[in-house]
């Protein structure tokens, strides 16, 4: 069997097939250039959560910049037998012409609003569905997984520590990209250290203790060859007789002798929350206040939460599975529909709506705006708002906002600002966005999240955050449905 060492991979086949057979429908049916508007947005949140993360941004830029089909791409399709020589001719001279808009990565994000916007020719908008879908759920679920761990860290740091765990290669590197936006201080994965500057931990496994005679010669080792960043994991035989006494031994007689500090040890099984305890005591007794404690061992935000409200000495935890796979609710869900279609360049956006039987997968029509409206006193958000593309939001006048779910819901909203969320990112294929530096993605997710009221962001039944529609978007919405139900 030949080896294929993938050094670059072309991602442009990276589609569900029925993406391309559609696409040579629409080619052989002449609608080749009509224009198309698909949004892309998320029906619940993950954990029945009262926000989500939206990340993944720069992995579909960079997708986008490099969409095309090589020779090889061209005959694969030519052997399925079920594309046209002019398609695929299409195809072979490929370039990317669609305008796209997205929020910032980090941003908070909220169920039935357009996250994504692509508008260009159909075949090209309907070819990106499968790529835009799988690079923003990914991310955004484990940026949105990670969050709820940091809110309920309280403050202490988390280490991403879940390569093994993952679903694959790409899932552990890029999982750990979406760990660090959603605020993980660190990862154990070099490779995403390496590619995307994030800081990257890791002291020992339980086998380096293993490997030596005794516990004692194995931290021994380990502090003589990494004294400036000592962390010794004290659990592997007991963690009270004999890891924190022998870690103990090993800071005084190997580390203070040569001038440093011991930085932590770390616990990764038991009942953490009195081990923690326990060995706290023992190390400040011994002259160690400033030696840190990790934590490990499954970890998810209930176990964080309760570890503390028990008074667990945890000053670091290393969560594993639980983060990098999203356990608990490891899909996203977001989808991807047709909103609009214009007949000619400049023309007017004919409407398109899917109706279920199932209300919520009913959809929002037309060419959209996203606008969030943050409260002028103490910068909190207060509700977002879709509105028509053609359509402002004047926030000198007062706003009556209601629940598109439970409309005779209303609140009327003053002394209040608006900033439109979705920054445009290609405008006719080409890049018009300055991709962030992923310390500032992470800062500006930070500071985004400190603007929701602790009511949305709490884990139990947290208030539902308003996603209105403009009247004139409701209004359209509505049309359509009583003309359908005719």
């Amino acid at each position: 069997m030949t080896r294929i060492v993938d050094l670059k991979r072309n991602l442009s086949l990276l589609t569900d097939f029925y993406e391309l057979t559609m696409s040579n429908g629409y080619f052989l049916n002449g609608m080749r250039d009509r224009v198309a508007v698909f949004d892309m947005f998320f029906r619940t949140v993950p954990d029945n959560g009262g926000f989500a993360i939206f990340a993944g941004l720069e992995q579909l830029v960079e997708y986008l910049e490099n969409l095309s089909f090589s020779e090889e791409d061209i005959e694969y399709l030519r052997e399925q037998g079920q594309f046209s020589d002019a398609f695929l001719e299409y195809l072979a001279n490929f370039e990317f012409a669609c305008d796209i808009w997205a929020p910032k990565e980090g941003t908070p994000i909220f169920p039935g609003e357009p996250v994504v916007v692509v508008k260009g020719p159909l075949i090209q908008t309907q070819l990106v569905e499968t790529m835009v879908l799988l690079t923003i759920n990914h991310q955004s679920l484990i940026a949105t997984k990670t969050n709820r761990m940091i809110r309920a860290a309280g403050g202490r740091a988390i280490f991403e520590f879940g390569s093994r765990r993952a679903q694959g290669y790409d899932a552990a590197v890029l999982g750990a990209r979406a760990s660090y936006i959603g605020g993980c201080a660190a990862t154990a994965c070099v490779l995403a250290g390496r590619r995307y500057g994030i800081p990257v931990v890791g002291t020992m496994a339980h086998s380096w203790v293993q490997s030596f005679d005794s516990e004692y010669e194995a931290f021994k080792s380990y502090a003589e060859l990494y004294p400036d960043s000592c962390t010794l994991l004290v659990d592997t035989y007991n963690v009270i007789k004999s890891g924190v006494p022998n870690a103990i031994r090993v800071f005084n007689e190997v580390l203070l002798p040569k001038g440093f500090r011991p930085k932590g040890i770390r616990i990764d099984s038991g009942d953490i929350a009195y081990l923690s305890k326990r060995a706290r005591a023992m190390l400040d007794e011994a002259g160690f206040a400033d030696v840190k404690i990790t934590a490990s061992n499954s970890l998810d935000e209930y176990l964080i939460r309760d570890l503390i409200l028990q008074g667990a000495k945890v000053d670091l935890f290393g969560v594993g599975e639980n983060l990098i796979t999203s356990k608990s609710a490891p899909v996203f869900g977001g989808v991807y529909k047709l909103a609009a279609v214009q007949e000619q360049e400049g023309g007017e956006f004919i409407p398109k709506i899917k109706v279920s039987e199932s209300v919520e997968k009913i959809t929002t029509p037309g060419f959209k705006r996203l606008y969030r409206l943050y409260d002028k006193e103490n910068g909190k958000a207060l509700a977002d708002y879709i509105t028509l593309y053609d359509e402002t939001v004047d926030d000198s006048k007062p706003l009556a906002i209601f629940d598109q779910h439970a409309p005779w819901k209303k609140q009327t909203l003053e002394n209040y600002v608006s900033r439109p969320l979705l920054e445009p990112i290609f405008s006719k294929g080409k890049l018009v966005y300055t991709l962030p530096s992923l310390d500032e993605v992470k800062a500006y997710c930070t500071e985004q999240v400190n603007t929701l009221w602790d009511e949305v962001t709490r884990f139990e039944n947290p208030h539902t955050y308003y996603v209105d529609l403009s009247q004139k978007l409701w209004d359209m919405k509505y049309n359509l449905l009583e003309e359908i139900s005719l």
